[in-house]
């Protein structure tokens, strides 16, 4: 039996099959692109025929910078491969160094390629001057290489960005996400227009340059209307935000309007006619990091106004007045100052008050709105807790939306909360809209429950939450069309409820069975439909 022959598992033949079997690796940059796909797969092929190795497996990031290995999706899938055991073959072909990796830390592309190694792959570098095997020459070579690839990345980051630099201070558009009422026109070294560029498009030749112009008449006649308003007519960001989506005015996101892009629009200059560039850097695809003003690169005149300056200017210092940084005394005189003109306090007030910072301000600065109001001698006829309670609130109402998804899920319709907004998009198609029906007492001490309209408020339904007289535990949902809110808020009593009891319900599971059979179409009954019946602020 000694001669006998033995079978073993993993031979020695299924070894040397395997070995003549190799992956290439491929990757393109978005700002190095002088070998192409092609040329680099070319190249690999040719090494790959001299050492009698068949390609079996291709990994492939195009457009991608090598600066990290975040998003390179080729690359991951390559190492998960190696790492997991999956991979069926024993080579890995790349085109060079550079297309490995141009980390920084050169010390993390060694790592990458050592977790291959580590798991008996072998790694060629088919464009390069020596072989990788591991010899005191290859790793002063590769390591050489990697150096070079890192510092060949800042060079031309530096370069880049001096260019746009010079760019920008010519007028020329360098990047970025654009404003509303704002187009990119394409003009060539000649100054002529070679056209207007779509959102995503980006120019062809190198020679060319971008401009902004004013966009169509309508989009300019929204950004005046929003200066006014906010100038002239005192209206605060949140107010005119929500006037535009209750109007149905679009913006060039194709979303609602909100008090950020509102904030936004009255702070950008290019309204004014001037470009600015560089408030922030990221060097290297780094993390963005603000720039001082010093640093800045602002063309003035380079497109038609469309704000007066002077309205302009009225703007910014209203704008930088609320957040202007005063002392706790100067900031409770002045709230002294404004309740003896106005007779008493709000947000609303404060918010259309020249000179006197946001709710926000007090929060941080006396730890409640309450709190800042106790230290002027000013006491509420009602309960302000809602205001320290924001954060809480807050928890709950994502709470209640990813019950409601989870929920939804498990009857195969697609649900999508939306944070912000406090909007639940199913299926793509229906808007629930979530609120809190807080509780307080009015000045008669009946109980009352409110449900604010927010700034954004698509076309659908409002699921409202209603709680109990603490605001601790919700005591059931009530599911009302969007054309209900007709104001800034809904507020009701208990005496009103019964009449609106096929559209009220007590658990989570008989909401959701609710907004199914909406978007099912079945009806819900007259009161569904005839909302709302109750007295509205």
């Amino acid at each position: 039996m000694a001669n006998s022959l033995v079978v073993r598992k993993g031979t020695d033949l299924a070894k040397r099959n395997r070995a003549l079997r190799a992956a290439q690796y491929i990757r393109m940059s978005t700002d190095y692109q002088r070998y192409s796909v092609q040329n680099q797969a070319a190249a690999i092929a040719v090494h790959a025929q001299q050492k009698n190795l068949t390609i079996v497996r291709t990994y492939i990031d195009e457009g991608r910078s090598g600066l990290r290995i975040k998003g390179r999706a080729g690359l991951i899938e390559l190492i998960d491969d190696v790492q997991s055991g999956r991979a069926d073959f024993d080579h890995i072909l790349v085109y060079d160094v550079s297309r490995w990796g141009r980390f920084q830390d050169v010390d993390e592309s060694a790592h990458y390629e050592f977790l291959c190694r580590h798991a008996g792959m072998k790694v060629a570098y088919c464009a390069e001057q020596f072989d990788n095997d591991g010899s005191l020459l290859s790793s002063i070579v590769k390591n050489l290489k990697r150096v070079m690839a890192a510092e060949f990345s800042r060079e031309l980051s530096t370069k880049i960005h001096a260019a746009q630099l010079r760019g920008a201070s010519l007028g020329f558009r360098q990047g970025g996400p654009l404003s509303f009422g704002l187009r990119r026109e394409v003009i060539d070294e000649n100054q002529i227009s070679k056209g207007y560029l779509k959102r995503g498009q980006q120019k062809n030749l190198k020679t060319d340059r971008v401009v902004l112009r004013l966009g169509l008449p309508n989009e300019v006649a929204v950004i005046q209307r929003i200066f006014n308003e906010y100038v002239e007519g005192r209206k605060s960001e949140e107010e005119i935000a929500r006037r535009l989506n209750r109007e149905g005015i679009p913006n060039h996101r194709e979303r609602p309007w909100t008090r950020v892009m509102v904030n936004y629009i009255l702070r950008n200059e290019n309204y004014i006619g001037n470009t600015v560039y560089n408030r922030e850097s990221s060097p290297l695809g780094g993390k963005a990091t603000k720039n001082p003003p010093s640093l800045w690169v602002r063309s003035k005149g380079s497109m038609p106004p469309v704000i007066d300056r002077n309205v302009f200017h009225l703007a910014q210092r209203r704008l930088t007045l609320r957040w202007q940084h005063l002392t706790d005394d100067e900031l409770l005189s002045r709230l002294k100052s404004l309740l003896e003109k106005e007779g008493r306090l709000s947000q609303t007030i404060m918010n259309r008050t020249l000179g006197i910072p946001s709710i926000r301000v007090y929060d941080e600065r006396f730890g409640s709105m309450r709190n800042a109001y106790r230290r002027i001698g000013y006491n509420l006829r009602w309960d302000t807790d809602w205001i320290e309670r924001k954060s809480e609130f807050k928890a709950l109402l994502h709470n209640n939306a990813a019950d409601l998804v989870c929920r939804l899920a498990r009857t195969g319709a697609i649900a999508k909360f939306e944070p912000g907004a406090d909007v639940l998009r199913i299926n793509k198609r229906f808007v629930f809209s979530l609120r809190l029906a807080r509780c307080w007492r009015g000045p008669d001490r009946k109980v009352i429950w409110t449900i604010n309209r927010r700034t954004v408020l698509p076309k659908g339904y409002i699921v409202a939450i209603r709680l109990d007289e603490g605001n601790n535990k919700i005591l059931d949902y009530l599911l009302l069309p969007t054309k209900a809110m007709t104001k800034s808020k809904i507020r009701f009593m208990e005496a009103g409820l019964h009449r609106f009891d096929s559209c009220r319900f007590q658990t989570p599971a008989q909401l959701t069975k609710a907004i199914l059979y909406q978007l099912n179409g079945v009806a819900r009954g007259p009161a569904c439909r005839h909302l709302p019946a109750f007295p509205l602020a």
